[in-house]
């Protein structure tokens, strides 16, 4: 075996990431910089992938949440007080032509957990204490612009309610049996904590 070889046995620990501002440029190439990368990798908010980051970060934003959780967290955002919440994202309109609207759909509200520690669970579990049902109301691409938010309107249910339906995924008609009316983002903290059970802080209204 090769000197330099790795070692089985050691557990190789990342150190936290620095956040990036954009203008740092990629070494050894005429790549460009971090900002190209991101104009490459999310050049239209509309695709589902991105949609759906975009809706955890508003609800990230709306609950004053400090960090991004890791990517394999069995949720998606933890608020300040440590409430756990998932958002499922689902829009009438995609970023593709399509001959009539889409089903609205919220899918894989149950996973198994991970850790690098334990791997993953056997069972799946309904794994946040809210959950946030967000839908884009957009019905023609005329209506749709990504920058307004007020396209945004969101469903909000404690976990309980959620597994009570034993159900992996919930359409429209069933979200709003479950959660009642939608809210708006300006609203959304409130709902998070009054489903939670909690008050909402002084300092923790949502961001306009």
């Amino acid at each position: 075996m090769l000197s330099d070889s790795p070692s089985p046995d050691v557990w190789h620990t990342p150190a936290a990431p620095t956040p990036l501002r954009g203008s740092e440029a990629f070494r050894g190439t005429d790549a460009g910089t971090v900002l190209d990368f991101w104009r490459y990798a999310m050049p239209d908010l509309r695709a589902n992938t991105t949609r759906g980051l975009l809706a955890e970060f508003l609800v990230h934003r709306a609950v004053g949440a400090v960090a991004r959780n890791t990517e394999w967290e069995s949720f998606d955002v933890l608020t300040p007080d440590g409430l756990r919440v998932e958002v499922k994202t689902s829009a009438y309109l995609q970023a593709w032509g399509q001959p009539r609207l889409s089903e609205i759909r919220f899918s894989r509200l149950r996973g198994r957990t991970w850790t690098p520690e334990q791997g993953g669970a056997a069972e799946q579990s309904y794994n946040a204490d809210v959950y946030v049902f967000a839908l884009h109301t957009a019905l023609t691409h005329a209506d749709y612009d990504p920058l307004d938010i007020g396209r945004w309107r969101f469903h909000v249910a404690a976990r309980a309610l959620v597994e009570a339906t034993g159900q992996a995924s919930l359409g429209l008609a069933a979200v709003q049996r479950l959660c009642g009316g939608a809210v708006t983002y300006q609203e959304l903290a409130a709902r998070v904590a009054a489903c939670a059970g909690r008050s909402l802080p002084d300092d923790g209204a949502a961001k306009a």
